[in-house]
């Protein structure tokens, strides 16, 4: 048991450094941010799933490596030459259902206002013209670049998304539908237009190439361009309402498990161990009034108490840390205390005091070095419960909602009615890592308690 415990938990550690290493803060430090996953599907399932469906889910593609061309054309009675950038994106598109949307975004430089214009190459061999529009105004660098099509872009950087969505985009195809399609395409979206068949509407499997062209005469510089293609199924664990990777958030949390658990369980078996050990050495009085201030946190109720502390003074992780060792060490310091009464009986702790060693050199030399392996297999034991405190406060919104702990996306796929919508990859994962994690210490530490108590020890 106590073998399997330990596998489990190097598999925890070595996830969780991989994920610090690999996954940048950042990424962390967005898990809120909407911008930061608006490129992402929304309630996609995992892409594995297609593995094992008789029918393919269409994947997310989000396509950052465009093959780039670019000419120069000179025109009659122009001071210069017409630019042309073009960036095509192939999509080979062999799914069972359509895309639910398209996003095609782009960051550049250039002076004046460049004609834009987007294409698709449909497998059957038509091509339907997605947009065509001029660019907003931008003044040219004066110092060097103005009127110079091959020098750069000259002016300042523009930024846009356009979705599929997009009213124009709508009209475009719309009028070019009569030539290209043979059924009545009114009140079909755009994506589920461009990529069906001419006939019936069904779905139409091959290869799209999405063409964008931009022509300046006063120059251009395409610093970025994207296409993503909106699918129903994406990585490793899909992601949420909020279109987030629950694989990062599923990772990441790992490691704050582990933060939390551990230092929960190491900050109040010290604090309960040292506390009972000098209540019971020092007995009488002292330990008369110290085991009293013990019995009244003991009697506290402690998930009210984390409730109106985590709502009254602060959420913060870091807080609710200290919250939860506050209650946890009053356990240990019972036992600890019981312990050093039996332990301060013996004889070479009375040969200290007559040699006149200190109070906290016996305490710290002859009795707490005795109950180290009791301290180990209550650390071991006392994760798992710091883990699940955390996760329900978590669950009842109580949590850091700028951290993604698996408390903290079962809350989130509570809110969201994940349950009733049936999108089991949210609430699954997140319920068998924290079951895992509370499996392995709870391995260790029966482990650890078999082999330090005499009386469950097997000879």
């Amino acid at each position: 048991m106590g073998a399997a415990g330990v596998v489990i938990l190097a598999a925890l550690i070595i996830t969780s450094v991989a994920t610090i290493a690999v996954i940048p803060v950042e990424t962390l430090q967005e898990w809120n941010n909407p911008k930061s996953w608006i490129s992402y599907p929304k309630a996609a399932v995992p892409a594995w799933t297609n593995a094992v469906l008789p029918q393919k889910i269409p994947e997310h593609m989000m396509l950052d490596d465009p093959a780039v061309s670019e000419r120069a054309v000179a025109v009659d009675g122009a001071a210069g030459t017409v630019a042309t950038t073009t960036h095509e994106f192939a999509v080979d598109y062999e799914y069972d259902d359509f895309p639910s949307d398209f996003i095609y975004s782009f960051s550049a430089e250039y002076a004046g206002s460049p004609l834009l214009e987007a294409s698709v190459d449909r497998p059957d061999g038509s091509t339907v013209l997605l947009l065509s529009k001029a660019l907003p105004y931008l003044a040219a660098d004066r110092e060097g670049t103005e009127g110079r099509a091959d020098s750069g872009g000259g002016g300042a950087v523009h930024s846009e998304r356009v979705f599929s969505t997009d009213s124009t985009m709508r009209k475009n195809i719309a009028m070019q539908a009569h030539s290209i399609y043979r059924y009545d395409t009114s009140g079909a979206s755009t994506e589920d237009v461009l990529f069906s068949d001419a006939t019936d509407g069904s779905v139409l499997q091959g290869l799209y190439t999405f063409r964008v062209t931009v022509s300046s005469l006063e120059g251009f510089d395409m610093l970025e361009s994207r296409l993503v293609v909106g699918g129903k199924a994406f990585g490793i664990m899909g992601t949420d309402e909020l279109r987030r990777d629950l694989a990062i958030g599923l990772l990441w949390g790992t490691p704050l498990a582990l933060f939390i658990g551990i230092t929960v369980a190491v900050a109040s078996v010290v604090a309960g161990l040292l506390y009972g050990v000098y209540a019971g050495y020092r007995g009488k009085k002292t330990d008369e009034a110290m085991m009293r201030f013990n019995d009244v946190i003991y009697a506290l109720p402690a998930l009210p108490f984390l409730i109106i502390l985590s709502v009254t003074v602060s959420n913060s992780i870091l807080l609710m840390v200290g919250f939860l060792a506050m209650f946890g060490w009053v356990g240990v310091a019972k036992v600890a205390r019981s312990m050093s009464l039996q332990i301060k009986t013996r004889g070479y702790v009375d040969a200290a005091e007559t040699m006149g060693q200190s109070r906290s050199k016996i305490i710290t030399r002859h009795i707490v070095p005795q109950l180290l392996p009791y301290a180990f297999a209550s650390i071991a034991i006392s994760v798992p419960a710091a883990i699940t405190t955390e996760a329900g406060l978590s669950f009842l919104g109580l949590g850091d909602p700028s951290f993604p702990t698996w408390g903290q996306i079962l809350h989130d796929a509570n809110t969201f009615g994940a349950a009733a919508r049936g999108l089991w990859w949210w609430m699954v994962p997140p319920g068998v890592m924290i079951a895992i994690t509370g499996l392995a210490f709870v391995f260790i530490g029966n482990a650890l308690d078999s082999i330090v108590n005499p009386r469950l020890r097997r000879h």
